[in-house]
This record gives C-alpha cells, structure tokens and sequence, in this order.
C-alpha cells in the first residue's frame, strides 16, 4: 500500500477536517493511502493519484467492500476513518476484489472460499446488525452469540456499525460484562445447588429420593419399550440446544431467548427421553428456562420504557420555550 500526502495547501485561515481513506481502481489491489474534508476533494485526489483520463469524468466513489455509491457529504463524514473506496470512471460497473472483505462476497455468485470462515464471518454480521437496530437487544443474545462479537477485532466491527474504534471498545466491554453476569448466575445456582445436596444428605432425605427414583426409572423403562421412538421423532430442538441442556451447568443462561422459548414450548414427555431424563429434573429445567425468558423481557420492557422516559425529557425544554403566562394585576 503506498500512502501519498495532503495534495494541496489550505486557504490562509481555513480550517479543515481531513478524513484518512484508501483509494483504489477497479480490479486493482493497490491501494493509495489521502486524506480528504469532502467528496469532491476525494475525487479530484483520485484522478491525479490513480492517474485517470480527465475524459473518462465523471469519478463516481464506491465502498470497496460491497459497491455501495458514497455520493452524500454527510455520509461520507460519517464513515470510519480509513474507510476503503474504488474509484469508478465513466460508466464503469464496481466489480468484487477479495482483498475486499467485508460483505460482499454476498452478492458474488460463485467464488472459492473457506466455509468455515465465511460463516463464522456472517454469523457475527447478522449478531452485529441485530445490535445495529436496537442495542438494547444484548439482552436476547446467547453466550456464544456474545462471545462471537467479543472476538471479532474492533476495527471491523466499527465498520460494520459506522461508529468508531473508541465506541466500539466500549460496545465490547458491554458485552464483556453481560457474559460474566451470567458466568457468575451460574456459578452462584452451582454453588445452591451443593448447598440444598449437603442438607438432603445431612436429613437422609437422598436415600429416599434415589428409591423413588429407581421405581420411576424402571416405569419410564417399561413405558419408553413402547413409545420411545414415538416420542423421539416429536422433538425439535436443535442437536445443539439438547447438547447445551445435558452439559450446561445451568442451561437457561447459555441459550438465546429464541431458545429458550424452544424449549419451554416442547413436550416434557418428549424431551425427557431425549435427554434421557426423569420427568420432574425435566420439568424443572423448563421451568427455570421460562423464568430466565420471562426476566430478559422484563429486562427489555424496562429498557425501552427508560428510552421513552428520556426521550420525553429531551423535548421537554423544547415545548417550553416562550411558555405564555398571564400577567398579574399589579392592584
């Protein structure tokens, strides 16, 4: 990449906001490092730094990573510094490069990549446009969903957002602070969980729940000869939600809310046998998935009713300006 300085010396007196960008041509991989306060400025620099035809004008600017045109002022101020464009002269059509990135191997019709990545990489977009929309959404998110945009670097995801480096960082540090709330709610039930285990064991009341259990598991057995496959085939949860309840400490904080509600929809019946559970641990974890889904809505409603609240204060000053009051009578 090869970085050219300010082209042009300022007015006596004029101050101006220069925004660093990388310019490029169509089909090219060389880039141009300039730093530009507007459009036009950008696409002047661009005929003389990527030496285009004065004939082939007009210069039309483009993101490099999806062909979107940047044909507004504002917009373009709005973008990230080092944002990359593709100059296009005349008529010509924007064309994917892979040293691109970004979204635009979406619209390529066919290409060699590794799957893998590339749905790592659309994983985390969607996850990121969903924050894009309505932030307060964190709360919905899984713990792997809130781990993908923790690992993604901060400069992509800055682009992705249209914000910058430094609030994005702090974006993260969010995110950050939600997986370790529920890191320690899970912590904190294990912990009550060996607590309620050491006083059943202290009132020899154990003894009693594993002979219950025994004669149950034999009924279940008994029941399961007939209807197990039955059941089984009545199950729609993903392999990954039915992984995620057997090894999870305390489920209902992994999954999403879309999850949760999965599984506090399906059958007890159905999913005790396959998890290969007794009817009561499974329908207590139902339960404590539905309480987790019902305190994340709350959680939301309480959000957007705080938003609503702040937005009214906001327009507050404005409705009084000039407020009319009657006079007085001085007698």
């Amino acid at each position: 990449m090869e970085v050219t300085g300010s082209a042009g010396a300022p007015e006596p007196g004029e101050i101006r906001n220069l925004k660093p960008c990388l310019l490029r041509r169509n089909h090219s991989r060389e880039q141009h490092g300039v730093a530009a306060s507007c459009l036009e400025e950008l696409r002047s620099k661009a005929c003389d730094i990527l030496a285009i035809d004065k004939s082939l004008t007009p210069i039309t600017l483009v993101l490099a990573e999806d062909g979107t045109i940047v044909d507004d002022d504002d917009y373009f101020l709005c973008l990230p510094s080092n944002t990359k464009f593709v100059a296009l002269a005349n008529n010509e059509k924007w064309a994917y490069n892979n040293s691109d990135g970004g979204t635009a191997w979406i619209s390529q019709e066919s290409f060699d990549v590794d799957e893998t990545d590339s749905g790592t990489e659309l994983k985390w977009k969607n996850v990121a446009r969903q924050l894009k929309e309505d932030l307060s959404s964190i709360i919905l998110l899984s713990e792997e969903e809130l781990q993908v945009l923790i690992d993604v670097p901060c400069s992509d995801l800055a682009r992705e957002l249209c914000q910058s480096c430094a609030t994005i960082q702090g974006l993260q540090n969010t995110l950050q602070q939600v997986l370790d709330q529920r890191e320690e709610a899970r912590q904190s039930k294990q912990l009550l969980e060996l607590y309620l285990q050491a006083l059943e064991k202290e009132g020899s009341i154990l003894s009693k729940q594993e002979e219950s259990r025994a004669g149950f598991s034999e009924e279940v057995d008994a029941v399961d000869t007939g209807i197990s496959g039955e059941i089984s085939s009545e199950i729609t949860l993903t392999s990954q939600i039915l992984t995620a309840l057997k090894e999870k400490t305390a489920p209902e904080l992994s999954l999403s809310s879309q999850d949760l509600e999965l599984v506090t929809k399906e059958d007890p019946r159905a999913l005790a046998v396959a998890l290969n559970w007794d009817i009561k641990k499974t329908e207590n974890v139902q339960q404590a998935c539905n309480q987790e889904l019902a305190l994340r809505l709350q959680q939301m409603q309480s959000l957007h009713s705080l938003r609503n609240i702040s937005a009214r204060k906001n327009s507050l000053p404005g409705e009084l300006q000039n407020p009319k009051r009657a006079r007085q009578d001085p007698t």
